[in-house]
């Protein structure tokens, strides 16, 4: 393995995994009073227990706590995803209209019912992955019902793609980002990721003809429309996909050029698996781009340059998978010695020995702590998934 066993230690990852990762969600994040987890943990530490419950926490959490019970193997891991799962059904799952709710409050109860397509593809991603580990339970009749929810109201029949949100009876938004921080963009780089990552996990699970067949769309479909020329994710479209940014974001280059080629090794089909394998060598070598000196991957650029030089959390995980994807593709040297690199960066400056990892901190390296340590947006996958990567990987 050359540096990866110098660097990335298995021990290590393991450690960090179980302790500082998985732990903190044990310790800090269970509400015993009003069940499921607390919703935010703010980034000086403090809990925050009457704070609104979201979805993409739930989801992120029972995908977390199913994968890595299939590595460790440890009870109270099963018992963190039967906890996430029984909450999802309980409180988040729309009985009626069908699909989950974007958020609820402390208590459980509806405060947004909104269908954000980005907030059914975690609970398909997540439903697919516990039914791995409770083959018993109802969760991949879960997961397929919201595929089929997603492919009868969000697929674009006739020009492709995916519509971003729905109101609750799966009609017309007019706002439709994801958060403040978005675009409202009907079409958008980011939901396409997480919905292909969807599909993906659930055809492991349930090998239907049709679902194979959406996923290479997906597949397609983000290997072209969605692909600048400077091998870039295009982020935003219209109906019509007219592009409607120039922005760049590395941390989901990267992020997608490993997906993309476990996309198609899932689905199997070789001509696929050989041109996901170039395109990821290519968007990798696109993110680098904002990869700094220290090991950090920078947040964003435009067409002038770089216009976030900040180093959040997610996109150094996601950085470290796609590295070591890229290294396995092409048995180059130099994208693991870029790994190891952004690893240690990592574990200098983000992760937090009290407990997860620090939202992200400057390009000077301060911690910026006015974001949260656990919420809405901040939770166990990133940084989980990416240690459970590495280890399938560099084992």
């Amino acid at each position: 393995k050359g540096a990866g066993d110098r660097m990335i230690a298995k021990n290590e990852l393991d450690k960090i995994l179980s302790e500082n990762v998985l732990g903190f969600w044990q310790r800090r994040m269970v509400d015993d009073e009003q069940g499921g987890f607390y919703g935010r943990i703010d980034g000086h530490g403090q809990l925050h227990p009457q704070a609104d419950k979201a979805i993409i926490l739930n989801t992120r959490i029972l995908w977390t706590f199913s994968a890595a019970f299939q590595l460790t193997r440890d009870p109270l891991h099963k018992q963190m995803a039967d906890r996430a799962y029984r909450y999802i059904l309980d409180h988040f799952m729309d009985q009626e209209a069908g699909g989950v709710y974007w958020t609820v409050d402390y208590t459980g109860k509806v405060v947004s019912d909104k269908k954000q397509v980005y907030a059914q593809a975690f609970a398909i991603y997540a439903f697919s992955e516990y039914y791995k580990i409770a083959p018993q339970s109802q969760a991949l009749k879960h997961a397929v019902t919201l595929y089929n929810l997603l492919e009868t109201h969000s697929l674009d029949k006739k020009d492709n793609g995916y519509l971003e949100a729905f109101d609750r009876q799966w009609g017309e938004l007019s706002d439709v980002r994801l958060s403040d921080k978005d675009m409202n963009a009907t079409k958008t780089m980011n939901t396409h990721l997480h919905v292909l990552e969807a599909y993906t996990n659930l055809l492991m699970v349930w090998d239907d003809s049709g679902l194979r067949e959406r996923l290479k769309n997906l597949i397609e479909l983000m290997s072209t429309r969605f692909i600048s020329a400077s091998d870039h994710f295009n982020l935003f479209f219209n109906n019509q996909w007219e592009l409607q940014s120039h922005e760049i974001s590395f941390g989901h280059d990267i992020e997608g050029s490993w997906l993309l080629c476990e996309a198609a090794e899932v689905h199997g089909e070789a001509a696929l698996i050989t041109s996901t394998k170039a395109l990821a060598i290519r968007m990798t070598g696109a993110s680098l781009e904002g990869m700094d000196e220290d090991g950090g991957l920078m947040n964003e650029a435009g067409p002038e340059g770089l216009t976030d030089t900040d180093k959040h959390w997610w996109p150094q995980a996601e950085a470290l998978v796609g590295l070591v994807n890229a290294w396995q593709i092409t048995a180059d040297e130099r994208y693991l010695t870029q790994a190891d690199k952004t690893w240690s960066f990592i574990k200098a400056r983000l992760i937090d020995p009290k407990g997860e990892w620090h939202w992200r901190v400057t390009r000077a390296g301060q911690v910026i702590l006015d974001e949260d340590k656990a919420g809405p947006w901040k939770c166990p996958y990133h940084n989980g998934r990416a240690l459970l990567e590495l280890r399938k990987r560099l084992s």
